[in-house]
């Protein structure tokens, strides 16, 4: 009798291995998940931490020797995301899962509430630590990013600050008078004209020359505008 129970419970325990051999591991799927999300968040700024929930144990793929991780167009590495499974043979299959990445960091707020349009100082500002992922798109994440712009709304104190919602001081003015240059191979020309628009360093700036002429520069400090060829 003990021999015939030894030989029955070998029976079952094959039985169950091969069931088990015959559907993908579903506990592998999560793990590729979740070192191909640790893999895309290693550039983000600030330590990552991945969450990923686990598949409906009640689903049966097929074995698949090498499955693969995506993410689909537009998703994002951070937040609530999700994350694909697929395999290409023997047997393809796809599947879905979905995780959440945080990413804790450093980012910039105020310090002091700010006014709309005012000059941004240092003392104005503070760096707090918190979930980056949580944060709205292009939050600032380093002071020098908001040093000497403004705001183009008034902030509260301990908003963050988002390089969307900032403005460099302009350098040009409408209708200031500018210096014109352009350098290029063998030529340097330099001319004055009258600004149409206003603009900070770096921006498109519009200027029409004594003749009448409009042409388009790059604004620079100190009322210059440089026109490339």
């Amino acid at each position: 009798m003990h021999a015939r129970l030894t030989v029955l419970c070998a029976a079952l325990l094959s039985a169950s291995l091969a069931q088990a051999q015959a559907h993908q591991d579903l506990g592998q799927l999560a793990r590729l998940a979740e070192q191909f999300l640790q893999q895309q968040g290693a550039a983000l700024p600030g330590e990552v931490k991945v969450e990923v929930r686990a598949l409906d144990t009640r689903m049966q793929l097929a074995p698949c020797p090498a499955p693969e991780a995506f993410l689909q167009a537009g998703a994002r590495v951070w937040g609530n995301t999700t994350v694909g499974l697929r395999c290409s043979a023997p047997t393809a299959w796809k599947v879905y899962i979905q995780a959440k990445v945080m990413v804790t960091g450093e980012y910039v707020a105020a310090a002091v509430p700010l006014g709309q349009g005012q000059p941004i100082e240092q003392s104005q500002l503070v760096m707090l630590r918190g979930d980056l992922a949580a944060l709205p798109n292009g939050v600032v994440t380093d002071m020098a990013q908001a040093i000497g712009r403004s705001s183009t709304m008034s902030l509260p104190s301990g908003a963050p600050l988002r390089l969307d919602g900032l403005k460099s001081k302009p350098v040009v003015q409408q209708g200031q008078i500018v210096r014109v240059v352009s350098n290029g191979p063998g030529f340097k020309v330099s001319a004055e004209g009258r600004a149409i628009g206003t603009a900070g360093a770096g921006q498109v700036v519009q200027v029409r020359t004594p003749a009448g002429a409009i042409i388009s520069g790059i604004a620079q400090s100190g009322g210059l505008v440089e026109v490339v060829f």
